[in-house]
């Protein structure tokens, strides 16, 4: 029988993210959410919702959700109380994307990232907007900023 927490290999090689995954699995399983280092198997993007929302053009969470899995083909953590979003990208430094993308900061080395347990799934709290699907399932990096230069571009026409 297999319980709501049982963690797919997916979970096991983000927990494996932590010295002692064990932790990661026990968080999961007592508190649905786990505390998970970056810069080791992954770095997060920290998108605020304004502009997911601005890039997407609209706020209607089940097309936000969609849109998000075809752009960035990868894994997104939804924070809805905080309105933000965390896409999970490899590992790369941060100085670089940060004089680019300073309204979306990427978090890495050094950082934490508040990871949902694989069955929290919204549309409340902390869960997942986009599921990883695979071991090593991470959104590639020029997704992300081509999604941020279409928030830029629609801010600007906005603007106009």
């Amino acid at each position: 029988m297999t319980s709501p927490r049982e963690q797919p290999a997916v979970f096991d090689w983000l927990a494996r993210s932590q010295a002692a995954p064990h932790q990661a699995h026990r968080e999961w399983a007592e508190r649905g959410i786990a505390l998970l280092p970056l810069g080791k198997r992954f770095n997060t993007v920290c998108l605020p919702a304004r502009i997911v929302y601005r890039a997407v053009g609209t706020e209607d969470l089940d097309i936000v959700t969609a849109t998000l899995a075809e752009l960035l083909n990868g894994p997104v953590i939804h924070n809805r109380p905080q309105h933000l979003y965390y896409a999970l990208i490899e590992p790369s430094p941060t100085m670089r994307w940060m004089q680019k993308y300073s309204e979306a900061p990427m978090l890495g080395a050094g950082g934490f990232l508040s990871v949902p347990a694989s069955d929290l799934r919204g549309p409340t709290g902390l869960y997942w907007a986009v599921r990883p699907r695979i071991v090593g399932d991470l959104c590639p990096v020029q997704s992300v900023a081509a999604l941020v230069h279409i928030a830029r571009s629609e801010l600007q026409r906005s603007q106009q």
